[in-house]
């Protein structure tokens, strides 16, 4: 397994629509452990194979205490409801934005065996996810989807300490 680099908001494999998997295969089951250790090691709770340089519609999603799943072509089948929250991504660092995200998802795709699964989720963090990591196979970023310029909030850089430890962020 690899940690391979995150690609950042102005690299074109970001804004390209993914190309769909023909086969789930040793070649694919590779990637998606590479795609596993880079999300742990940028401190994500999903990422797409573009966010590393791959164009294949391929994401992976490691929910906080849950074991981490791969999704291979995955597409939103329904969605219904709206909500309004606050999103970040592993490609667009030191920014969050409120957008409006489906309150109820249903995304069928192919499992790392290639087998077909559905993955349901409704008014939680699971839900957001899904969409969000669906959105990056489909050549979209979150910022596509604030509502003004002003829905987009630089983060505060955290402070360094003398002795190199991370202290209060600033305000």
């Amino acid at each position: 397994m690899t940690v391979r680099p995150i690609r950042y908001l102005g690299d074109p494999v970001l804004r390209k629509p993914a190309k769909k998997v023909s086969r789930v295969d040793d070649s694919i089951r590779r990637l998606i452990a590479d795609m596993t250790e880079s999300m742990y090691a940028a401190h994500g709770v999903g990422i797409a194979a573009p966010q590393i340089g791959v164009g294949l519609r391929v994401v992976i999603i490691g929910m906080p205490d849950e074991e981490p799943f791969a999704l291979i072509n995955p597409e939103v089948i329904k969605r219904s409801g709206e909500r309004r929250l606050d999103e970040g991504c592993l490609s667009v660092p030191g920014y969050r934005g409120t957008v409006t995200r489906s309150l109820s998802v249903v995304v069928k795709a192919l499992d790392e065996n290639g087998r077909e699964v559905r993955v349901k989720a409704e008014g939680d963090m699971l839900a957001q996810a899904l969409e969000h990591e669906t959105d990056h196979v489909n050549g979209l970023l979150y910022v596509d989807r604030l509502n003004a310029k002003t829905d987009l909030v630089k983060l505060a850089a955290p402070r360094t300490t003398p002795d190199g430890r991370e202290g209060d962020e600033e305000a």
